[in-house]
């Protein structure tokens, strides 16, 4: 079993910056992608970044620019530094990661418990 535990989220002004965290601890053999989603009041959880046990990345549209991911293998924490705010980014940021619990094994998917980000005007 995996948990992801994400921190990072809060209020802050538009124009400003927030940097998340997500750390996946627990029993596995390796973590392959890891990621970043969010979801905004009514709307459908949308991929925000994602980023290979490599180091290749996929970054929406919306936020390319101002939003990078990057990851730390060592200490199997994904980060996604956000800048340059929008009230549009306002959502619950939910960390996502596949991760195989044995070398032969499929990869699972987890899922962070989300954590909250408000952007204002």
């Amino acid at each position: 079993q995996v948990q992801l535990v994400e921190s990072g989220g809060g209020l802050v002004q538009a124009g400003g910056s927030l940097r998340l965290s997500c750390t996946a601890s627990g029993r596995f053999f390796s973590i392959n992608n890891m990621a970043w989603y969010r979801q905004a009041p009514e709307n459908q959880r949308e991929l925000v970044a994602r980023i290979s046990a490599g180091g290749n990345t996929n970054i929406a549209a919306s936020v390319k620019g101002r939003f990078t991911i990057s990851r730390d293998n060592a200490k199997n924490t994904v980060y996604q530094q956000m800048n340059s705010l929008k009230p549009e980014d306002t959502a619950v940021y939910y960390c996502n990661a596949v991760a195989r619990p044995l070398a032969w094994a499929s990869g699972y998917v987890y899922w962070g418990q989300g954590t909250q980000v408000t952007v204002s005007s």
